[in-house]
Formats: structure tokens, C-alpha cells, sequence
């Protein structure tokens, strides 16, 4: 017989499964669009909470830009500084995934393991 894991646990083996893809990342975290955060790894004391909440304020924002210039459903969105990046996906419609960066991380492989982390994300939600 096997054990089903519950919503959380899922959510932390994504969130594992994407930190085991790419260990250099500094953080991860998902939260509702209302800006709860749901499921984390975040690094260097940072803030649950404050991320959840600026992540779902990003992906919001994202949004109506997206729709005032007809680009379509956002997918993902970035923000970047000189000691990092965030980048923030959308996980259907109830969720955002938040990855934090260092510098000079492959974005190539940082989009294809985040936006199939999101979509499994979404899947769990």
C-alpha cells in the first residue's frame, strides 16, 4: 500500500526536486495569489512572508501589463539586481513560484526546471 502525500508534501518535493536541479539557487518559494506563502526554501533569513507577499504583488502587476499591451497569459516575469535575480512564475491560476538567483545563473536551465516546477505546481493546487 502506498502512502499518498498530502498538498505540502508535494509542494516541498517540487520545491526540493528544483533546489536538487539547480543547488546554486538562494531560494524558493510558493505562494497564493493572495500573497500566503504556501511552501519554501528560502536562504539567508529572508522573509517568507514579505517574498510571498511581494511575489503575488509582482505577478499581479505582470499581469495587467501583459493584458494592457495584448501580450497574452504571463508566464514568468524577472527582476534583477547586482547581487542577484527573481524571477517569478505563475502556477495556474492560484499560485506563484518565486526562484531568487545569483548572479550569472543559466537562465536557460533556470526556465525550463522553474516553469516545469510551476506547472507541477499548479497541478498540486
Amino acid at each position: 500500500m502506498t502512502a499518498t502525500l498530502s498538498k505540502q508534501d508535494r509542494l516541498n518535493a517540487i520545491l526540493s526536486d528544483l533546489r536538487g536541479a539547480m543547488p546554486e539557487l538562494r531560494g524558493v518559494l510558493v505562494a497564493t495569489v493572495d500573497g500566503l506563502p504556501i511552501a519554501q526554501a528560502m536562504g539567508d533569513g529572508a522573509d517568507a512572508n514579505r517574498v510571498a507577499a511581494m511575489a503575488a504583488t509582482a505577478l499581479g502587476l505582470g499581469k495587467r501589463i501583459n493584458d494592457t499591451l495584448g501580450s497574452g497569459t504571463l508566464t514568468d516575469m524577472g527582476i534583477g539586481g547586482q547581487s542577484g535575480q527573481v524571477f517569478i512564475y505563475a502556477a495556474g491560476h492560484k499560485g506563484v513560484l518565486a526562484v531568487v538567483t545569483p548572479p550569472g545563473v543559466n537562465l536557460g536551465l533556470l526556465h525550463m526546471e522553474a516553469r516545469d516546477a510551476a506547472e507541477r505546481v499548479a497541478g498540486t493546487l
